[in-house]
């Protein structure tokens, strides 16, 4: 999956739907962060625990620079257990320059 937004975006939001072979991750009492290179790491909501769709809503500043970042969403569940999506790679992340800003 590869995510584009432009440099000092804040909107849309980046939206994740976790799933293992077994289906929709259950999000229920767990709690999920989103991990964006060296940049980010900041809390994650949760869209539907039982349909296991999370999204990190942009702040001002994570979209300062430009280029292709890797990033990741991780699941702690109620019992203290990790694990991390995609667990295959990372989700792609591209800003682009924008043409408004110098």
């Amino acid at each position: 999956m590869t995510f584009f937004i432009k440099r000092n975006d804040t909107s849309p939001a980046i939206e994740y739907a976790l799933s293992t072979d077994d289906g929709p991750v259950n999000l229920t009492n767990a709690n999920v962060m989103f991990y964006m290179g060296s940049i980010i790491s900041a809390s994650a909501d949760v869209l539907n625990a039982t349909g296991g769709i999370v999204s990190y809503q942009w702040q001002v500043g994570d979209t300062l620079n430009y280029g292709f970042f890797n990033a990741e969403f991780e699941v702690t569940y109620s019992d203290g257990t990790k694990e991390t999506f995609p667990n295959n790679g990372y989700i792609s992340v591209h800003i682009s320059p924008d043409l408004g800003e110098p």
